[in-house]
């Protein structure tokens, strides 16, 4: 099995609001987890037994965008299923849904918290440089006892 571990950062872990369980004639099973990194999603399903066959999902949020499957591996009863791209900026939901259903309808719908511009690493020097460039040098606190 490969490294299914999408590359950068991990920045949400979301849960499903209800009971994310799937049940139909063509498949059943168990939402537990979106892990949403800086390059991909990763679906965390729980298959009712080792030798269930894995399904077939469609991830889209809000906007319309459709994530592509990139990999996927089970292991006993559990599957992961890799997604691109990650959630941009300002994406407020989630939407996961079967494709082993002729309706395709919604397995579960995951709220995305607000998430800042994708993350950098942090530049202590520069925001040592900029707040002592702030600072004015004729000024200076005038600290007084009490009397």
């Amino acid at each position: 099995m490969s490294n299914l571990i999408p590359s950068g950062a991990l920045r949400r872990m979301l849960l499903p609001p209800t009971y994310g369980r799937h049940v139909t004639s063509a498949t059943e099973f168990t939402i537990l987890s979106v892990e949403v990194w800086a390059s991909g999603l990763v679906v965390n399903i729980h298959l009712p037994s080792d030798d269930a066959a894995e399904p077939r999902l469609t991830v889209q949020d809000h906007f319309g965008t459709e994530y592509t499957l990139k990999e996927s591996a089970t292991v006993g009863s559990r599957n992961l299923q890799v997604f691109t791209p990650s959630v941009p900026p300002g994406t407020r939901s989630l939407t996961i849904r079967s494709a082993d259903d002729g309706d395709g309808r919604p397995v579960v719908t995951f709220a995305v918290p607000l998430m800042a511009v994708p993350e950098a690493e942090p530049d202590f020097e520069a925001a040592g440089r900029r707040a002592a460039a702030a600072h004015d040098e004729s000024y200076e606190d005038d600290l007084r006892r009490p009397a």
